[in-house]
């Protein structure tokens, strides 16, 4: 059976900043101020959604007067930047996440956050040759070590690509959608505890959209409602997911061996089976996504 996401369209509030770096200063979003090669632009929500039944919630108490000590090892993480899309759907010259927003390619925007982190030892970008040099370009910025694979024909096989480049000696993965520009490092760094804790976290948001599961299984096709699910219990998956390389790696010979398709990282390892933690995280984390009009 499919699941019917009715009225799931998050904007960008016109507060939420995009962040500063290297002497970089970018003016925060607003609708009004969105544009992508001339063409009105604005962020939408992309949803995964699971059930809470199957895993639970990040949460923790903060003490003001004692900063908390990380858990996750500096130079530990590495990072696959997943950048490799076609942007068919948009009808553009480009993949969206090379798209300039506010002069700067989306992409770029999480690789900077990423680039920032004490915990991250290394970013893979997974892309086509013909868009390396937008990263390449940002060597001197950056003081990680930056590697690049190509892309495969699904997201599994982008994952996997990326997995066969990591140090040996990382202890976690981490996995993002460069099409999700406004992820903050105070998220990044939640998700990271939680996987190094947990083996497999994703960031993740409760569900404000009434979802309803439908009879057909295909999306264009007459359908009837079979029932209204209790959004209590669903979560809206996000990006990074982080999980531990080992994990990773077995859960990649299950699902390479059995031929199974999955739409998100973590999804992979459920198949062995093993839980994953949901960190609560941010609903301006949204993936990115053009109206171009024809006027």
């Amino acid at each position: 059976m499919g699941l019917c996401v009715v009225g799931l369209d998050l904007l960008t509030p016109s507060s939420s900043p995009l962040f500063s770096s290297h002497n970089l200063r970018i003016p925060p979003l607003s609708h009004s101020n969105l544009r992508l090669a001339g063409h009105p632009f604005s962020l939408k929500a992309k949803a995964r959604i699971a059930s809470s039944t199957f895993t639970t919630c990040s949460a923790k108490v903060v003490n003001v007067d004692k900063p908390e000590s990380k858990i996750v090892k500096e130079n530990s993480v590495s990072v696959i930047l997943l950048a490799g899309g076609k942007g068919k759907r948009m009808g553009a010259s480009m993949p969206k996440q090379y798209l300039p927003l506010l002069s700067q390619p989306i992409a770029l925007y999480s690789f900077y956050t990423f680039s920032q982190m004490t915990e991250v030892k290394e970013i893979i970008v997974v892309c086509d040759p013909s868009y390396k040099d937008i990263f390449e370009e940002t060597k001197h910025k950056i003081q990680k070590e930056l590697k690049f694979t190509l892309p495969g024909k699904e997201r599994q096989d982008s994952v996997y690509s990326g997995l066969q480049a990591i140090d040996l000696s990382s202890e976690l993965v981490c996995i993002h959608d460069s099409a999700r520009p406004l992820v903050s490092s105070g998220d990044v760094e939640k998700v990271l505890k939680d996987g190094w804790l947990n083996g497999a976290a994703v960031l993740g948001v409760p569900v404000k959209a009434t979802i309803k599961e439908n009879i057909s299984m295909q999306a264009n096709s007459e359908s009837f409602v079979v029932k209204t699910l209790d959004r209590r219990t669903l979560w809206e998956m996000q990006t990074p997911q982080v999980i531990k390389p080992q994990l990773l790696r077995k859960g990649f010979e299950l699902v390479n061996r059995e031929g199974l398709e999955v739409t998100d990282d973590v999804s992979i390892v459920e198949h062995l089976p093993h839980p994953v933690y949901i960190t609560e995280g941010s609903y301006t984390n949204i993936k990115s996504a053009a109206t171009i009009s024809s006027k």
